[in-house]
């Protein structure tokens, strides 16, 4: 099973992208023969699983073979380049940055939205991104102040609660959504081949959160984590996004019933990890805070790792 579904680098590059291609070519083409639709529906799953198998694989391929090329070399040459693609940490705090100004960017489009067309889906998908951005920025502050990540235990910890809490309300504008979606029976729209590139962003974004949940627990920093928790969460959503688009695009339109049962079941499903999360980090904050075994002995935690 190793030798089918984990491959080398080469092998899934040469046989993921023309699986992709053609199964594009198959939902793209009404009058495509059945048996190449089959095959193309049968290559792309497989595709999907070495892909994700092996995109890790892949990519230190890719980065390794490119960093020989001497313009690439130049370019890693300059210090905040060579510092962002060898400090975990400093990457960290640049992803933080990135994703608040985007939360940022589209809480104000969609409130705008919501207000221009008197939308309750742009309003509940305004409140989404506040509340993402609300958490993004809580955590910004707090390494912006401190000197090293994970030194101050006291301090990310309450950001660690905080965001839990953050959180456990942030469930309730997604279960808003989801509600909407199943009473309207609509969902996210894209057209033409742009559901194609949205659904490999957000499989990469999907599979970056799990590694970075996974990745980021030897630095035991609350902080990092809490970080790492909230792009697991806007990946899961991203994930629930394009299961309605997908809906919506490929046939699910004529069955209403069966839109509604995936949405919903896929929704709850969501809804209940989210709120799972969010009930572990205040309590296990709350713990942590109480008992002080942040002070001498070493913590564990599920997202975090052991730590002092």
């Amino acid at each position: 099973m190793k030798k089918i579904f984990f491959l080398p680098p080469i092998p899934t590059l040469l046989i993921s992208i023309p699986a992709y291609g053609l199964v594009i070519y198959a939902l793209i083409d009404e009058n495509v023969n059945p048996v190449i639709a089959y095959v193309s529906y049968f290559l792309s799953a497989y595709a999907l699983v070495i892909t994700v198998t092996g995109i890790i694989s892949a990519v230190r391929f890719a980065r390794q073979g490119i960093g020989e090329h001497p313009f690439v070399r130049k370019v890693l040459a300059i210090p905040v380049v060579s510092r962002y693609l060898r400090d975990d940490m400093f990457r960290a705090e640049i992803a933080l940055y990135q994703g608040f100004l985007i939360n940022l960017f589209y809480a104000g489009v969609k409130m705008f939205s919501g207000i221009y067309y008197k939308s309750v889906w742009f309003a509940t998908l305004a409140v989404y991104y506040i509340l993402l951005a609300v958490m993004r920025f809580s955590l910004l502050h707090r390494v912006r102040k401190e000197v090293e990540v994970g030194k101050n235990k006291v301090s990310e910890w309450r950001r660690y609660r905080l965001c839990g809490i953050i959180l456990l309300f942030m469930n309730f504008a997604l279960s808003g959504i989801v509600v909407l979606v199943i009473r309207q029976n609509s969902g996210f729209e894209y057209p033409g081949v742009l559901i194609y590139i949205m659904a490999m962003y957000t499989f990469y974004a999907a599979i970056t959160a799990v590694w970075n949940v996974i990745k980021f627990r030897k630095y035991g920093s609350p902080v990092l984590s809490a970080a790492k928790v909230i792009s697991l969460t806007a990946a899961m959503v991203s994930m629930l996004s394009l299961e309605t688009a997908m809906l919506t695009q490929f046939g699910a339109g004529d069955d209403a019933a069966f839109r509604q049962i995936m949405t919903a079941s896929t929704g709850a499903g969501v809804s209940v990890i989210v709120l799972g999360m969010a009930i572990y980090m205040i309590v296990h904050a709350t713990k942590s805070l109480k008992s002080g075994n942040w002070k001498g002995e070493a913590v564990y935690d599920p997202y975090i790792g052991s730590g002092r």
